[in-house]
């Protein structure tokens, strides 16, 4: 998050954080420089649409809705910082002159198939790597996402939006209605009253991908300039991290190891953690509990973490 604020205080001087309510001490820890007006609080999860029309809503009130803004993620990583402000000054130009919302897509390293692919068709300004959108594919088997790299015209989907409120919402008003209308209700209560987190509450979950942005009449996408990693698994943050020369990264005080390579270990306890002889594993130890996997298998966490969920409800 630190780093994306960093990041993000590159594109311009006004930042905004979207957090929900359950998390949002711990955020503003995470980033003491910022005024408590900066933080932008959902009362509970609504999903991406919702939580952008929110975000709107309130930098409308305070900005002129002509202003391009940039939604983008806090749990990517990126090494080439100015190569993502060039592409988001070329994103916000583009949308500014095309009155279209503006993506950001990755050129795609590995056929992957954990991610959303962009097809491009018809060039905007081909020295920006600018382009059309012709259409969205959702995350492909292995064979799919080969042949979509074999064509060139394809860019992972990483979820950054630029565009003005002007912009979005006329975007919503042609082709997404309701959140037009949720945004012009949201707009017309008081936006710390109890009323308005009554309201947002009653709104139901929906993504923004699939509410608006697949449905919208023309959309440009920039050809990002930098480096992109989607932070999904301890895997990736071994990957995001230093590591020594045997590929090991150890993140805590009292770990001892002995014969290990590209192993990831984290340690929140005072409690020692010792790792011997292990290879392609990830170890962490919270208070919470403690983590051992392969680490090509660490996504898995999650499903993990609800299988026990499930059986403390069972045990109640």
């Amino acid at each position: 998050m630190q780093s994306a604020y960093d990041r993000a205080s590159k594109l311009g001087d006004d930042i905004y954080v979207v957090t929900e309510a359950s998390h949002s001490d711990h955020v503003k820890e995470q980033l003491p420089e910022l005024d408590d007006d900066r933080f932008i609080i959902e009362p509970g999860r609504r999903g991406t649409a919702h939580c952008i029309v929110m975000a709107m809503d309130y930098v409308a009130r305070r900005h002129d809705k002509d202003e391009p803004l940039a939604f983008i993620h806090a749990d990517h990583h990126v090494r080439d910082v100015e190569g993502f402000k060039r592409s988001f000054d070329v994103a916000a130009r583009v949308s500014e002159q095309t009155k279209q919302i503006a993506l950001i897509g990755i050129e795609p390293t590995f056929p992957s198939t954990g991610f959303g692919y962009i097809k491009r068709d018809g060039v905007i300004d081909e020295n920006s790597g600018v382009y059309e959108v012709e259409s969205f594919k959702e995350k492909p088997d292995f064979d799919t996402a080969k042949s979509y790299i074999s064509t060139g015209r394809y860019l992972w989907n990483c979820g950054y939006f630029v565009g003005s409120v002007g912009v979005f919402l006329d975007e919503m008003q042609r082709n997404a209605p309701q959140l037009a209308e949720t945004f012009n209700k949201l707009a017309s209560i008081d936006i710390n009253s109890d009323d308005y987190k009554q309201g947002y509450m009653e709104l139901d979950n929906q993504v923004i991908d699939i509410a608006l942005i697949e449905k919208a009449d023309k959309l440009a996408v920039v050809a990002a300039t930098f480096d992109w990693m989607d932070i999904g698994s301890f895997k990736d943050l071994h990957e995001a991290n230093e590591s020594d020369n045997k590929g090991n990264h150890f993140k805590g005080e009292q770990i001892y190891d002995d014969d290990l390579e590209n192993v990831y270990v984290h340690n929140d306890q005072e409690k020692p953690v010792v790792v011997i002889g292990l290879d392609n594993v990830v170890v962490v130890n919270t208070k919470n509990g403690i983590l051992v996997a392969r680490k090509d298998l660490s996504q898995r966490v999650k499903d993990a973490v609800g299988k026990m969920q499930e059986r403390e409800k069972k045990n109640e």
